[in-house]
């Protein structure tokens, strides 16, 4: 989530990124026009600066704004609430509708700085410094669902709990995978953990019959 906002929208402009930074401002004004849209978006982004769990809601804004006004707006939106105020001051320069307009300055205000916050902290590498993980099986509706549970201890020794359908866990997994895979170097991950992936895709398959 974090890392497409930085590649989204730098620090500083040059006169391309400008033109781009336009397009997409230009974008998320036509994403955000529809009728009740913006009342949409407002509302989801008080109820994530509300939520009891205020870490984990903003772990999925991007994905949940991804899913509200497509792909490329989510992120643009991310990256407003959260870049430079010198950048955010560019969007002034942008044509779009002064509800638009009005709407961006004011979710800035009230939800960048917790935001930032709380993304800088995700992003924090020291942040974690362990997890465990288990399942549990849930009966829903006279059915049953196969669910996991996720335990982040924080530097502060302060565990954090989620639970979630195993397609939710198989989603993020696939998610991080997919998101570290193109960065990674030769020495960034050992011999026994490639094993050990390979050998738990090869029991999804074998357990799921979803060969590729």
């Amino acid at each position: 989530m974090r890392e497409s906002r930085g590649a989204t929208i730098a620090a500083v402009l040059d006169h391309e990124e400008k033109f781009l930074f336009k397009e997409e401002i230009l974008h998320l004004s036509n994403a955000v026009g529809e009728p009740g849209v913006l009342d949409n978006v407002e509302d989801l982004l008080t109820d994530v600066i509300t939520s009891p769990r205020f870490d984990s809601e903003v772990f999925t804004l991007e994905r949940s704004l991804q899913v509200m006004l497509g792909p490329r707006a989510g992120t643009t939106l991310v990256g407003l609430l959260t870049v430079a105020p010198e950048v955010f001051d560019e969007v002034a320069e942008v044509r779009i509708p002064s509800e638009v307009h009005e709407r961006l300055v004011a979710w800035r205000a009230r939800f960048g700085l917790a935001i930032d916050n709380a993304l800088n902290f995700l992003n924090n590498p020291d942040g974690i410094q362990g997890h465990n993980f288990g399942t549990q099986v849930a009966h829903v509706e006279e059915r049953r669902v196969l669910q996991g549970r996720l335990t982040l201890v924080r530097y502060n020794n302060e565990p954090q709990f989620f639970v979630a359908d195993a397609s939710v866990f198989l989603g993020l997994v696939t998610d991080i995978l997919e998101r570290l895979g193109p960065y990674l170097e030769s020495d960034a991950v050992d011999a026994e953990t490639v094993a050990r992936l390979r050998d738990a895709l090869g029991l999804v398959e074998r357990k799921t019959g979803a060969h590729g």
